[in-house]
């Protein structure tokens, strides 16, 4: 045991040794670590310190560069503002000398100007008030020639367009142009037929008379019976009449009764069916039946001469063919145009114009309001408020303008063209006046001293609208005034 404990002791002794001898060389490793790092330390330190150093030089070096550089613009800055000061003691300088020469110019001009009042006789507000008028008259005359102009330009190049579409549509447009009159003749087979027309004591040519309204003309005439009425359904139907009777041979007033019966039964057939030709040949549809039949009647009605129903078909298809130009309804055009002058075919048995009357059959047979107003604006009696309105009436003014299509009687005529010149001669400063081109123009001589471009203008608008309000024509009437001045001078 001894010997046990013994060696045990001497191993603890052993390790007890060599751990102080571990402990001591930790401690050893561990001051050199520390000196090591205190080393390292030192040296990044110094690094940093120099490097910091190195920044810090450059930094004050570009302070001073920035410093000199604020110096230098202070100076420049100190360099301008003395040249400003400098600049504004010369302007200073010069106002004070442009306020003396204002006052020297304000005592001048005033001066000048009581001498010029003076010398004019007339005061400063009396001279500007003339000046002003005087102003006013070349500005007004002025103006008038550059609306003179511009509605120049316009009318131009308005008529150009315009002629330009109504003569692609009436190229397009050909109905026959037919003159009708207010007597027909009726044909006989030989002049012992006037006799037996006549009958015995006159009894034949009265019945005939009085039961168609038609005057009988029997005259020298070779195998020919004139027939007189202003209706032309009467006449139509005492020209069918005579015609069946003298076919039939049967002279006698029984006779003619019955045969004047079938003759007007015929003619009711026959204006039914213009009727309704007219309607198909324009394409419209859906057209009351009493209406299509006072719209036949028309065949037999004229206006100035002109046939009535053939004048409404060449309105409708004028008309739609304008509508289709321009974009418009064709159909509304074609059927307003159709309808204008529906009115005519009562107007000689009804109070009224023609123009109220179609109206009121228009809207009695269920026609649209924009139909109804056509047929009312077409002679102006309303406004034209939608562009089937203007078309109707610009087809009805082609229409009845149209060389051949309308006829006055010469008293009719002098007379329009007596009131023209009389219309023109009514105010003062005329020289002459003058109707031509068949009552188309008038055209009005004045008196150069009365009468200036403005005065000019203004009497040309006048009497366009004292014509339009006072006249009835077909078409248009240019009213051109001639303003002349002529000046002589002899050379001695």
């Amino acid at each position: 045991m001894t010997m046990l404990f013994v060696r045990q002791k001497a191993k603890v002794e052993v390790l007890e040794k060599n751990e102080q001898k571990y402990i001591e060389d930790f401690k050893e490793k561990e001051q050199f670590l520390k000196k090591e790092a205190l080393i390292s330390a030192k040296e990044q330190l110094h690094k940093e310190r120099i490097e910091f150093d190195q920044q810090q030089r450059e930094k004050k070096l570009e302070l001073d560069r920035i410093q000199q550089d604020l110096y230098k613009k202070e100076d420049e800055l100190e360099v301008k503002t003395q040249n400003v000061v400098d600049k504004e003691l010369v302007l200073n300088k010069k106002v004070d000398e442009l306020e003396q020469k204002e006052d020297y110019l304000a005592e001048t001009i005033a001066r000048q100007i009581t001498e010029l009042e003076r010398v004019a006789q007339m005061s400063r507000d009396e001279a500007k008030t003339m000046l002003l008028n005087q102003l006013k008259d070349e500005l007004a005359s002025e103006k008038i020639q550059l609306i003179r102009e511009n509605e120049l330009q316009i009318k131009e190049a308005a008529e150009e367009k315009s002629r330009e579409i109504l003569s692609q549509t009436m190229q397009k447009c050909a109905i026959e142009q037919v003159i009708e009159t207010s007597v027909c003749v009726v044909s006989l087979p030989s002049d012992e037929m006037k006799g037996r027309i006549i009958g015995r004591e006159g009894r034949n040519i009265r019945t005939l008379e009085t039961l168609t309204g038609v005057d009988l003309i029997i005259d020298d005439t070779p195998e020919a019976v004139v027939l007189s009425s202003f209706d032309p359904i009467r006449r139509e139907i005492a020209k069918l009449t005579i015609e069946k009777l003298i076919q039939d041979g049967r002279i006698h007033p029984v006779r003619i009764e019955e045969v004047y019966e079938k003759a007007t039964k015929e003619i009711e057939n026959k204006m039914k069916q213009e009727g309704e030709r007219a309607a198909v040949d324009l394409g419209i549809m859906n057209l009351n039946k009493e209406l299509s039949k006072t719209l036949g009647r028309l065949y037999y009605r004229t206006s100035y001469g002109q046939n009535v129903l053939k004048h409404s078909i060449e309105v409708g298809q004028i008309a739609g063919m304008l509508a289709s130009e321009l974009g418009s309804d064709v159909k509304s055009a074609k059927r307003a145009g159709l309808l204008h002058d529906i009115g005519k075919a009562v107007d000689q048995e009804q109070e009224g114009t023609h123009v109220q009357l179609g109206v009121d059959l228009a809207r009695r047979y269920g026609e649209k309001e924009l139909i109804v107003h056509a047929i009312e604006a077409h002679h102006d009696d309303v406004p034209c408020n939608t562009l089937t309105d203007a078309l109707v009436k610009i087809a009805d003014t082609i229409s009845a303008g149209r060389p051949g299509a309308r006829r006055d009687t010469l008293e009719i005529y002098i007379k329009r063209l007596k009131k023209l010149e009389e219309i023109a001669n009514s105010y003062e400063g005329i020289k002459q006046s003058f109707a031509v081109s068949a009552g188309r123009e008038v055209r009005v001589v004045v008196q150069p001293n009365v009468f200036d471009d403005v005065a000019s203008a203004k009497l040309a608008r006048d009497i366009a609208k004292r014509i339009e309000d006072e006249l009835e024509y077909p078409g248009q009437i240019r009213v051109t005034v001639v303003r002349e001045a002529r000046v002589t001078e002899i050379a001695k």
